[in-house]
């Protein structure tokens, strides 16, 4: 088991009510971790995560491991290690 912290900006730490959280997992990458914090939050806070028609968090936010965005790495499939930090920065939607 790892202990990851994750940052949480924007609307996201309104939800929480916290602008941090410590998730620990096993054989982590983003995609569990992303999982295991949505488990975590309230309903509606995980619904501005995922994209609920794609299944996917990507639409909704930027997703930085250690201040790079996941999709220079492997993506969803990035795997996370001791100490390492995700950082979540919603993305706004308009029309």
């Amino acid at each position: 088991m790892i202990n990851i912290r994750v940052r949480l900006l924007g609307v996201l730490k309104g939800f929480a009510s916290k602008n941090q959280l410590s998730i620990e997992l096993e054989n982590a990458t983003v995609g569990k971790l992303i999982q295991a914090l949505v488990e975590s939050l309230p309903t509606e806070a995980g619904k501005l995560v995922i994209d609920p028609e794609l299944n996917d968090p990507r639409p909704n936010s930027l997703i930085l491991l250690n201040g790079k965005e996941i999709s220079v790495l492997k993506g969803l499939e990035t795997e996370i290690q001791e100490g390492d930090e995700i950082t979540l920065i919603p993305i706004s939607h308009g029309g």
